[in-house]
């Protein structure tokens, strides 16, 4: 096969996979490492509705390697293959993507058997052989040409053991800071099959008439080259992205099913609402769409599987034939994006054998090895978290608290005495009906910044989401307008920035015992380099230890960002308790103090 070097390649080729038997392989995508490589099978014709069910009784892996390298991917059937333009529901076009993670030539090998439920199984010799089984080829991926946000740039983010999540081609550490709210992302207008099935009737949750995303306010946000389908659909929730994305953030938590009594009662990825065996392929490749766009913002998607609402939906709790379609559709369909966390669900409910048959079957079937988490409620924690300590098919927490920097503290202490330290993240605060106000309401979200952004990054947390509320205008369920917190997101990124700027922080611990005031946080590489931040201003007593050495102190504003600044006093030297000193200006507000050797440059 000739080497395909086009930015962008759609290509047909002739495989022979017989004496007298031949079909066509189509190539598209970018065929760079990370890139998706998209192949599209012509098989069996079928339909959404067809008697065989494409989704539950066809099955197509395909095998990509490479020297030792092995990579079992799942595949789906896709319609016509255009269906996200056509919104066909039946054709004859099966497709896999693939992200390669090294350069050189790649084979490929296509598993497609037909049988009753075959979907589910984990044989490789189950069913019978159909369509293009046992066809093979290969491809020559060169190097990335992306660079800054992209993620076709930095590689596969993945739990490598450590409390941060990491980028595999670059090495960077990854901090996150990005939107929880809405959680029904996904519940707009413009993508196929979507509307909204119920009144929402839930006291306080976005009560009142029926209810759709259209993202109005964002349109002006899309650019001229950003993706669209169906004559020009879709510049809403894209001009959300870019937004988000505008102000430094990098991740989105949303929910691909809430129905059967979930929330929103708005998002689901089946063919209509009573429906659980069969997927509307033309949502879900508008869905790829966006999620293809969020890769090239820089935007993490981070996959809330069910909320605590319906978590008992699917086989009533258990992994069973729904549930198991459902992530097999999820994971071949997506999991070839490069920065993604599964979530077991929100506020959920499952028990820890459920739990744990989820973590493995997903691991089982990813193969990209995503990092998988789960959110609960507060006071749950240690029912949830703790019989999953050590569990080698789980990654970590996804809080919601408000005991933000304590609860960031112990599971990454707990975590850690089990020899696999969790990454620990902060996604939902509360009250449920407040969350974060909108700017008009609170503009600077003193308490949010104090207590859960700081809090969670002074205690090892690797990162943030804001959740809205259901009080306030633009809430959990009916934001249509991220500049409602333009300022929270602001100062987001003035702490990111901080700590990925300033600091070696995936070197850094939590040490609050090393100062004097009792409500502030520190967090420290001993010896090095040490930041406190104080929510009352003022000043404190830092130990530098018994080690002798001079420190400059420098301080930084988390209200308004910039440069660092010089207080009153410009270097303490240990052994000792030293006066870190007080701030250039506004002492009676929070601040943030450097502390840093004097041989390392600030």
């Amino acid at each position: 096969m000739k080497k395909l070097t086009s930015t962008f390649l759609s290509v047909i080729l002739p495989v022979l996979i017989g004496a007298d038997r031949a079909l066509t392989v189509e190539f598209s995508g970018e065929l760079w490492k990370w890139h998706n490589v998209t192949i599209t099978l012509d098989g069996p014709q079928s339909g959404e509705d067809a008697e065989v069910n494409p989704f539950l009784d066809y099955r197509l892996n395909v095998t990509f390697s490479k020297g030792d390298k092995r990579y079992v991917v799942a595949g789906y059937y896709a319609a016509d293959g255009t269906a996200w333009q056509t919104g066909a529901t039946s054709g004859n076009k099966w497709r896999v993507h693939f992200a390669p993670d090294d350069e050189g030539k790649w084979s490929y090998e296509v598993s497609f058997r037909k049988g009753k439920d075959i979907a589910l199984s984990s044989d490789p010799e189950a069913g019978s052989a159909a369509g293009p089984d046992g066809t093979k080829g290969g491809f020559e991926i060169g190097p990335t040409n992306k660079s800054g946000r992209d993620h076709r740039g930095k590689g596969m983010l993945r739990y490598v053991g450590k409390r941060y999540l990491q980028f595999a081609e670059t090495g960077q550490w990854f901090l996150k800071g990005g939107a929880d709210s809405p959680e029904n992302f996904l519940a707009y207008a413009d993508f196929d099959g979507t509307y909204d099935t119920a009144k929402l009737e839930r006291k306080g949750e976005a009560a009142g008439d029926k209810f759709i995303h259209e993202y109005q306010p964002h349109i002006k946000d899309f650019k001229a080259g950003d993706p669209t389908w169906k004559n020009g659909k879709g510049k809403g929730i894209i001009g959300a992205l870019n937004y988000l994305a505008s102000k430094g953030m990098n991740s989105v938590y949303f929910i691909p099913y809430n129905i059967d009594g979930g929330d929103g009662k708005d998002v689901w990825p089946w063919t209509n609402p009573k429906e659980r065996y069969r997927f509307d392929c033309s949502k879900l490749d508008q869905w790829e769409i966006v999620f293809s766009h969020m890769d090239k913002l820089g935007l993490m998607m981070h996959i809330i599987t069910q909320e605590t609402e319906n978590d008992q939906g699917l086989d009533s709790g258990e992994l069973g034939r729904q549930r198991k379609l459902y992530y097999r559709e999820l994971i071949a369909r997506f999991g070839h994006h490069l920065a993604l966390v599964w979530n077991l669900g929100e506020e959920n409910t499952n028990t820890t054998t459920q739990q744990k048959a989820f973590c493995r079957y997903i691991k089982d079937l990813d193969p990209y090895d995503h990092p998988i988490v789960c959110h609960t409620f507060p006071g749950k924690y240690d029912e949830v978290y703790r019989p999953l300590l050590k569990y080698e098919y789980f990654e970590g927490p996804s809080l919601q608290t408000n005991d933000t920097h304590n609860q960031t503290v112990k599971w990454l202490d707990e975590s850690a005495k089990t020899g696999r330290v969790w990454f620990v993240s902060l996604d939902e605060i509360g009250p449920a009906d407040t969350g974060v106000k909108p700017d008009k309401d609170d503009y600077w979200h003193d308490e949010v910044r104090h207590k859960h952004l700081w809090g969670h990054l002074m205690g090892g947390g690797a990162g943030v989401e804001w959740y809205f509320g259901y009080k306030f205008a633009h809430n959990d369920l009916n934001c249509e307008d991220w500049r409602s917190r333009e300022h929270m997101w602001d100062m987001t990124r003035y702490a990111l920035e901080f700590f990925r700027e300033r600091l070696p922080f995936w070197e850094m611990m939590h040490n609050d015992a090393l100062t004097s005031v009792k409500d502030d946080y520190c967090f420290a590489k001993i010896g090095e380099v040490y930041v406190i931040y104080l929510p009352k201003g003022g000043t404190t007593e830092l130990d530098l230890g018994e080690k002798s050495a001079s420190y400059a102190v420098q301080w930084f504003n988390p209200r308004t960002g910039g440069a660092l600044r010089t207080g009153s006093v410009r270097t303490v030297t240990g052994p000792g308790r030293v006066v870190v000193g007080q701030a250039p200006d506004d002492e009676d507000k929070d601040w943030v103090v450097l502390v840093k050797s004097a041989l390392k440059r600030l």
